[in-house]
């Protein structure tokens, strides 16, 4: 094989890595996105209930993060908080 055949083979690898390491990168940056509390009609203390008339807060729902965050909400969220993005746990 001559030099330059080599030299484009190498050139090509390295873009190509590069490009999937960028990728790789907004795909990250995309997953760590969450949804902004107003936009969600976040409140710290709930009063809300769910059929059962038991309250609907945070620390029951499916994307709550022990002590005090959320999958899709960003910022510190209250055990008591609501928004409405609930989701309840099952059990």
């Amino acid at each position: 094989m001559s030099n330059n055949t080599e030299t484009s083979r190498r050139v090509i690898l390295q873009t190509g890595l590069g490009v999937i390491a960028a990728a790789a990168a907004v795909s990250r940056a995309k997953a760590d996105d969450k949804l902004a509390q107003e936009l969600v009609q976040y409140v710290a203390q709930s009063v809300t209930k769910d059929d059962k008339g038991q309250l609907s807060v945070c620390n029951k729902c499916v994307n709550w993060i022990e002590p005090n965050a959320c999958k899709i909400v960003a910022g510190e969220i209250h055990p008591n908080g609501w928004c409405v993005a609930f989701a309840p746990k099952e059990g």
